[in-house]
């Protein structure tokens, strides 16, 4: 086990060949349980599916987000200035002007909802005084899933987590996520499937955007964003200084402020798509593949700033752009779940370690882009809120 992406355990559970009556197709796989034991991580569960050749950290405690993973030896993520995993006991999401999502940010793929996401503010146009006070991409990522199961399934040769997360208030949204983390043996895939419901007895918003941050060794001086864009919009100012650059990575870069960028993504007849993210070399990339009909908005993040400070970009699918709530609901991206009414939503994520591998991604997406994208040089509309 690898003790720099698993530390301070104060107790451990394994599942693997030698002590289970599922019979999958090899021996080489594992399923490790336990806690962390120190600081602001006591507490914080932790679930490793290791599949022979990929290991993905799933947070329990943590809204069931993927907290790492690893192929070999090479690590999947970023090195956060928040260095470990963040108990939400120690969150408090309304500090430092509603910016406090930030004091627990550090995983590979963090969950931005359920009922909302997006900057800090006051949401006018929302009739529940309640959900008027909105804080820095919502609840779910520091709420605790119960009802976690694990399971070897060896029929399919597939290792799974299962987690039930409830984001619920009195007199305001009912909503509960069960989100299942699987890998097949011997493969660098793995699958999130979040179903999300509304358990309650009224029409409820829904908002979400999967923040998946990538840092070294996929992300370098050079490297490159590749997607099938159809349009590419910068969020702002700052980002529409370097839009003739949108798809290219600087090197850690002193004095660097974040800019995103927003797209509209082309996919195949069933709505599918992909996004890359290829290091200068070539040799390595991170990919995520999802359904434009689930998630119809895509941002990209880039936050090439010093090491110290957080080196890394965010490939971010998600239900709206993280805008402030109530412009996303004017241009329609804020969906209602009826009582009773269930959204499913998955999403893949393929670790490439050859220049094949990362060659063959790179002629899918070719192949979905019927046309140059538009590229915006100002933030436009509906994209984004514009004077």
């Amino acid at each position: 086990m690898n003790t720099a992406l698993f530390p301070a355990l104060c107790h451990e559970k394994v599942l693997d060949a030698t002590n289970t009556e599922a019979k999958l197709s090899t021996s080489d796989w594992a399923i490790r349980r336990g806690r962390l034991s120190e600081g602001v991580s006591a507490g914080v569960e932790v679930v490793q599916l290791n599949n022979g050749s990929l290991t993905v950290s799933v947070l329990p405690t943590r809204g069931m987000g993927i907290w790492n993973a690893l192929v070999g030896e090479l690590p999947v993520g970023w090195t956060s200035p928040v260095r470990q995993p963040v108990h939400p006991s120690f969150v408090n999401l309304k500090s430092r002007n509603g910016l406090g999502w930030l004091d627990g940010f550090n995983e590979l793929v963090c969950r931005c909802g359920l009922a909302f996401n997006g900057p800090p503010g006051t949401d006018d146009g929302q009739s529940s005084p309640i959900e008027s006070d909105l804080t820095l991409h919502g609840r779910i990522a520091n709420l605790p899933a119960h009802s976690v199961t694990v399971e070897a399934d060896a029929a399919n040769d597939v290792l799974k987590v299962r987690g039930v997360v409830d984001e619920t208030t009195l007199f305001g949204p009912q909503l509960r996520m069960t989100s299942t983390v699987s890998t097949r043996l011997g493969t660098q895939q793995f699958t999130v499937t979040d179903t999300i419901e509304n358990f309650g007895a009224t029409s409820t918003e829904v908002q979400l955007l999967y923040h998946t941050n990538v840092g070294r060794p996929f992300l370098d001086a050079g490297a490159r964003l590749m997607c099938p864009a159809g349009r590419v919009v910068p969020r702002d100012p700052r980002a529409a200084e370097d839009i003739a650059t949108w798809d290219e990575y600087l090197g850690p870069t002193p004095g660097y402020a974040e800019q995103a960028y927003f797209f509209q993504l082309q996919g195949d007849a069933d709505g599918n798509t992909l996004a890359l993210l290829k290091n200068a070399a070539g040799e390595r990339g991170f990919c995520v593949r999802f359904n434009t009909s689930q998630l119809p908005c895509f941002t990209q993040w880039k936050c090439t700033q010093p090491e110290a400070a957080g080196y890394v970009t965010g490939l971010e699918p998600g239900i709206n752009f993280p805008n402030f709530k109530s412009f996303e609901r004017r241009q329609g991206r804020v969906p209602k779940l009826e009582p009773g009414a269930r959204m499913t939503i998955e999403l893949n994520f393929d670790i490439l370690t050859s220049g094949t591998q990362v060659a063959a991604a790179e002629a899918e997406i070719l192949a979905l882009q019927s046309a140059p994208p538009v590229v915006e040089p100002v933030p436009v509309s509906p994209f984004c809120a514009v004077d």
